[in-house]
């Protein structure tokens, strides 16, 4: 079995219905455990700081190092102009000043456990003439160009040089197994249209609620070192698909990592008061299927994270394309996904330690349980036994 189809194995933990609601359990001082539902009607955010800090990550610059697709001259790649790194924040600070919305977007979703990969490539190749597609399959992944309205118009003339988008070509996406499509070019209402077409192909889908996303923008200059600030990515030439899909495969292990983070958060939710109703009553009201139900999502969970969902493990393209890993380290690094991985892991293993405890309090208190009925039944018999012998004697007295 390949590593693709040892991650169609295990499902994806995607339901986190309160199982304290099915015992009953009310949580400490009267008020109820926090539902699932109340923690996703908060706005999404990816838990990194680099969304909300202004972080400049510059990623490698050598013309030995960056791949070119065979069918674009590696020449155009060129640089132009080697700028010194002491004024790369400078200039990334000039363009987070631009208006996004000028900015080309780059937009990630997870949507669902997985995808069909070879029902939806044989649909993509069909969408040839009417969206321009042109599917290409890379291990995990498919890219391909597609546009909603094809053949694309040309660029205006005055478009800013900085600030072109379809300019550069058909819009692009990227479909990995995992349940997740990265889009480049595309505005809101076109991904929204393409999310649509794709429906048939996933599998597990997610709720609209549970869907989450990763939001970028991009923009091309030559004269730049490539980078990424603020969540903007500043990139050489818009041809080059092979460093797109190095970046996307990064922004879709992010994406997922998310809905794996906002799951353990509604765990959190579920379980945070247990330690205080037991340091304050000595018991707590779970029955066992309830506890052991919930260990086994968290082991879900962690399989999904450290095996199934490629978030760990480097995709296997960069294998035959080492050239090309050091942009993936680095957006890697900007995105924090080895941090998060492992700050997921030590909160799944505090949550595991609690339910653990509880399941050993609740055999324990079962063993008890049992301990009492059988001295019940010794007595019982004993006093059956006393009772029967009481009678024996007596009939034994009066013959």
């Amino acid at each position: 079995m390949s590593k693709r189809d040892s991650r169609r194995q295990y499902p994806l933990l995607s339901d986190t219905t309160p199982l304290l609601q099915e015992t009953g359990v009310q949580a400490y001082n009267g008020t109820t455990p926090t539902t699932p539902g109340a923690v996703r009607a908060k706005p999404k955010q990816p838990n990194r700081t680099t969304k909300i800090s202004q972080k400049l990550k510059l990623f490698p610059d050598d013309d030995d190092q960056v791949l070119m697709p065979d069918d674009i001259d590696a020449d155009v790649y060129t640089q132009l102009a080697q700028i010194p790194h002491g004024s790369a924040r400078i200039e990334a600070e000039r363009l987070s000043k631009i208006n996004r919305d000028e900015l080309s977007r780059v937009t990630a979703y997870c949507t669902a456990s997985a995808y069909r990969m070879d029902e939806l490539t044989k649909y993509l190749q069909t969408k040839k003439r009417l969206n321009g597609a042109a599917p290409k399959r890379f291990d995990e992944c498919v890219y391909t160009p597609y546009a909603l309205k094809f053949p694309i118009s040309p660029p205006k003339e005055n478009a800013p040089n900085d600030v072109t988008s379809a300019a550069h070509g058909l819009p692009e996406m990227f479909l990995f197994d995992y349940g997740v499509v990265v889009f480049w070019g595309m505005t809101l209402q076109e991904e929204q249209r393409v999310l649509k077409e794709l429906e048939p192909f996933e599998d597990e889908k997610l709720e609209s609620d549970d869907v989450e996303t990763e939001a970028f923008n991009y923009h091309y200059n030559e004269y730049y070192q490539p980078r990424i600030y603020n969540d903007i990515i500043t990139l050489r030439h818009p041809s080059n698909y092979l460093v797109k899909l190095t970046i996307a495969h990064a922004i879709a292990q992010s994406v997922k990592m998310t809905l794996f983070e906002r799951l353990i958060d509604d765990t959190i939710n579920e379980t945070k008061y247990i330690p205080q109703v037991m340091a304050e009553s000595g018991t707590i009201q779970m029955s066992r299927t309830a506890i052991t139900k919930k260990i086994g999502q968290l082991f879900i969970m962690r399989i999904n994270v450290n095996l199934v969902s490629n978030i760990l493990d480097t995709p296997e393209i960069f294998w035959s394309e080492p050239a090309l890993e050091p942009l993936y380290s680095a957006i890697r690094s900007y995105l924090e996904i080895s941090q998060r991985v492992e700050l997921l892991n030590q909160r799944v293993e505090v949550i595991s330690d609690l339910l653990e405890m509880l399941k050993d309090h609740l055999n324990s208190s079962h063993g008890e349980h049992l301990e009492w009925i059988v001295i019940w039944l010794i007595a019982m018999e004993i006093l059956v036994a006393v009772i029967t012998t009481s009678l024996d004697a007596f009939s034994l007295s009066h013959k």
